[in-house]
């Protein structure tokens, strides 16, 4: 029975996680000036590959004119990279950017070693992190369609046999054993696919009834958005005491938290904390995490939180809304919150982010250092997502008025005839709701 993929069940890494000694390799094309960049690129891969439980043994920056379609880097910088992995005893190599799998396998052949990629670190960053059942799903079909395409590099140990028919003109084929067990593995995977697609569908079918009673609550949301490790979580415990668990690691965080939270003019709101952003995220994890990234698509207004004191926050910043992007979402009210002002050596960035990002507020999550700026921010904000109209609602619709003065504040009313003439401050999603009764534009 077909049940699981044969002998090499497939993981995400060959490897064992503390004793591999790993290579990493960051590759970039152009001259010289770009080796800062690829040496950032390689402190964050190393901390991704840290976190997953790797030793990381050597950073190489790689500078290269092309690339090469058969091993990605030429000829002479992949001998350069080899004598490198011997020279350190590596037993790992890792690249920072995603490599196909036919590159995989002819590095791997060229280094006589295990080579993995970014995204492969990622997936298992993710793995080891993931609390829910919604995470736990996404990550495995992640896993699953990132190694669909790569079956046939566990099957290379076995034979391909090709003979005859029974006829000597030679006109039958047979398939050898690791031909036909690639073939019932791919039929495993679909199934599993198919599966968890179909899991997932359903555990969003219970977030959406979840989200549509916030919704008929009409409690604002603002979702806390930003690079990984920028400290969305201490924001939320500082704000209202969520104890979500807090590290100072890549993707601490997978989980949404949301929790209720009342601003200084008395206003209920609604804060949630969403799985942070990194460059080169994976598409396989846009896709796959886009039900928990969801909340980013339903929230009111975005808190976009921004480390200040790392180098790169320019280039973080960039990363998140290329994200932010690609889930339709950037257009967006977002606030942006310079978050570890206290760490900030270089307020020379700050001044060139408050350029880019004007609506922008400066604070210390850990130190509880510029929240009532950031509190009179957010008020203004939502201030700016309500209008006053009046409504004239018929006496047959005075269920409208009920559900106008749970979402409103009711300036005055007045009765004229069989109407109620309603003067209130609403929220925009609810204006649009009430446009067939709003009689002053």
């Amino acid at each position: 029975m077909e049940t699981e993929i044969s002998d090499h069940n497939i993981s995400l890494l060959s490897v064992q996680k503390g004793s591999s000694r790993a290579l990493l390799v960051s590759v970039i094309k152009g001259g010289a000036a770009q080796r800062e960049i690829c040496e950032e690129h390689l402190q964050e891969l190393s901390l991704l590959a840290e976190t997953f439980g790797l030793h990381v043994v050597h950073k190489t920056p790689c500078i290269i004119r092309r690339y090469d379609a058969k091993t990605y880097v030429t000829e002479g910088k992949l001998q350069e990279l080899v004598d490198f992995s011997k020279e350190h005893q590596a037993t790992l190599i890792v690249f920072d950017d995603e490599i196909a799998p036919s590159q995989q396998r002819n590095l791997e052949k060229a280094f006589g070693l295990p080579v993995i990629d970014r995204t492969e670190v990622i997936l298992g960053v993710f793995a080891q992190r993931a609390q829910t059942k919604e995470a736990r799903l996404q990550i495995e079909l992640a896993q699953v369609k990132y190694q669909a395409p790569r079956l046939k590099r566990l099957w290379t140990h076995l034979s391909r046999q090709h003979g005859s028919g029974g006829s000597g003109s030679g006109g039958g084929h047979t398939k050898g054993e690791g031909e036909k067990q690639i073939e019932i593995d791919r039929r495993i995977l679909r199934r599993r696919i198919d599966l968890l697609e179909k899991e997932i569908l359903e555990v969003k079918a219970q977030r959406e009834t979840q989200r549509s009673s916030r919704h008929r609550a009409e409690i604002p949301m603002f979702g806390i958005i930003g690079y990984t490790n920028a400290g969305k979580s201490t924001l939320l415990n500082a704000l209202t005491d969520a104890k979500v668990f807090v590290e100072d690691k890549l993707f601490a965080t997978l989980d949404t938290t949301t929790r209720k939270f009342v601003l200084p003019n008395n206003q209920e709101i609604l804060l949630t904390d969403t799985v942070g952003f990194i460059r080169k995220l994976p598409h396989l994890l846009v896709a796959a995490f886009k039900s928990t990234l969801e909340e980013a698509f339903h929230s009111d207004i975005l808190l976009h939180l921004v480390d200040v004191s790392h180098p790169m926050a320019e280039e973080q910043c960039d990363a998140t809304f290329e994200v932010l992007k690609e889930l339709n979402v950037e257009k967006k009210p977002i606030i942006t919150v310079f978050n570890k002002i206290d760490l900030c050596a270089d307020h020379s960035m700050i001044n060139r982010l408050r350029i880019k990002y004007p609506k922008a507020v400066q604070i210390s999550a850990l130190h509880h250092k510029g929240f009532d700026e950031l509190l009179e921010m957010m008020i203004k904000e939502l201030s700016n997502q309500r209008r006053i109209a009046t409504l004239r609602i018929p006496q047959l619709d005075y269920g409208v008025v009920s559900e106008v003065m749970r979402s409103g504040n009711i300036v005055s009313h007045t009765y004229e005839e069989n109407d109620v003439i309603l003067r209130a401050d609403l929220p925009n999603v609810m204006l649009e709701k009430m446009k067939k009764y709003i009689i002053n534009e």
